[in-house]
This record gives C-alpha cells, sequence and structure tokens, in this order.
C-alpha cells in the first residue's frame, strides 16, 4: 500500500500531540517497517522546517531530515504538480499540491486529519485512526 503523508501526521509525533500522537505513531510504524510506502512531499518537509524553526535550530532539523529519511520516501515537487494544483481552483492551493502529488505517485491513500480538505481528491483521504481501521 502506497501512502502520501500529511504534514500534520508528521508534527503530531514530532511534537507529541497529545491527543494524535497514538495513531499518527502507528502510521510511522507501518512505515518504518515496509508495511505501508509511507511518502512524504518536498513541500511537506519545507513546511515542517517553517513549523519547527521557531523551536530547532538547524543542526536539530537535519536530524529530522536525517531520521524521516530513514522511514519515509521524498518525492519532489515539480512544476507540472504546481500547474495542476492551481487547474483544481481549490480554496487551499497547498492541499491541491498534496493531493495532485499523491495522483503522480500512483499513492492508494493521502494520511491527513484534514480529511474535508481532500473531498474533491482523486486520491481518497484518511485519517490514521481510518486507515487503521482499514488496515
Amino acid at each position: 500500500m502506497r501512502c502520501l503523508i500529511d504534514a500534520n501526521i508528521l508534527l503530531d509525533v514530532l511534537a507529541n500531540r497529545k491527543s494524535f500522537v497514538e495513531d499518527s505513531s502507528k502510521i510511522w510504524k507501518l512505515c518504518e517497517t515496509g508495511q505501508i510506502e509511507g511518502y512524504i512531499s518536498s513541500l511537506t518537509f519545507a513546511n515542517l522546517v517553517y513549523v519547527l524553526r521557531k523551536e530547532l535550530n538547524p543542526g536539530k532539523i537535519e536530524e529530522v531530515l536525517n531520521s524521516l529519511k530513514l522511514i519515509f520516501l521524498f518525492t519532489e515537487l515539480s512544476e507540472m504538480d504546481l500547474s495542476n494544483a492551481a487547474a483544481l481552483k481549490w480554496k487551499d492551493y497547498e492541499d491541491a499540491i498534496q493531493s495532485v502529488t499523491a495522483s503522480r505517485i500512483k499513492a492508494d491513500y493521502i494520511i491527513t486529519r484534514n480529511v474535508k480538505d481532500y473531498k474533491n481528491s482523486a486520491v481518497m483521504a484518511f485519517t490514521p485512526a481510518e486507515l487503521l481501521s482499514r488496515y
């Protein structure tokens, strides 16, 4: 199973978000053990750096990147992704980019806590709990 993992799932674990860390950690574990091919877009990593830069120094951010590369596969962000996302005319351009990236890598699902933002996505979105119940 191939999944695009949204930034909020990664932040749940990295920031130890109490209400969400348990299910998001289980998704990480499935990716780490190869039971799920977990992909992260380069846009997601850029967003993580933006959020974490207030709490982490550049050395720690590099450690996070190196740790994520051990668990997840990174996918580039292409000019075509940007164009295709703009053509969707979604309210949230970032979500549109994630959706077209998921389509390009032939993901089975997008894993996010913001499922409603992907209601028009060609790739179905599930929360971690929803995916775990189906797994």
